[in-house]
């Protein structure tokens, strides 16, 4: 079986967010079976949400490979639990990584789908956000997203630089890189110097 390289992007960014939502179920002392569920709805949920908004069948009813990958993220934290607990802001890091790289992974199959750029910046917004709602939502915390913190935003930065890029004729693969890396970079900026949107609190 060959890989492209937005397979590569999606393969890494499900392991990245199966592992942000394994660390959350872990922190909530859930069972193996309750991280398998939490990991895969984080690294599978905004995917799935977005190939139903673009009328096509969910992409891990056709491909084993997504539940296979959560398996062995669920594998290595146990394995190396004690090392990723000593990483100071574990769930942010992996978190931010899978972002990243779903950002990109939702502008290009919108695109391949034959819909707009704007719609690839939105839906790669969603494919990025939407698997962190679920996971939150899963352990019944208020997903990030709405918080204040700047969560959605880089995502869609991201996908405008796709968008510019791809409009100057510039190689998918640095498109897809420089995407990933904008959404990344903004995000640690973004937790590092205490960038917030001021919350809707209306007086009357």
């Amino acid at each position: 079986m060959e890989f492209s390289f937005i397979d590569i992007i999606d393969y890494l960014g499900t392991f990245a967010f199966a592992i942000s939502g394994i660390r959350l179920a872990s922190k909530n002392n859930f069972d193996l079976f309750g991280a398998f569920i939490v990991g895969l709805v984080a690294a599978t949920g905004g995917g799935t949400l977005r190939d139903l908004m673009l009328g096509q069948s969910p992409f891990w009813m056709t491909r084993g490979s997504y539940f296979v990958i959560t398996g062995l993220a669920l594998l290595f934290f146990c394995y190396f639990h004690k090392s990723i607990a000593k990483i100071s802001g574990t769930m942010f890091v992996f978190d931010t990584i899978g972002i990243g790289l779903f950002t990109v992974v939702g502008f290009q199959k919108t695109i391949d789908a034959g819909f707009s750029q704007w719609a690839a910046i939105l839906m790669g917004m969603f494919t990025s956000a939407a698997g962190g709602v679920l996971r939150d939502i899963l352990v019944n915390q208020v997903p990030l997203i709405f918080k204040r913190e700047i969560y959605a935003l880089p995502c869609a930065f991201g996908g405008a630089i796709y968008a510019i890029l791809l409009n100057f004729k510039v190689s998918s693969v640095i498109c897809q890189v420089s995407c990933a890396a904008t959404v990344i970079i903004l995000r640690f900026l973004a937790v590092k110097y205490h960038w917030r949107i001021h919350s809707l609190n209306l007086k009357h």
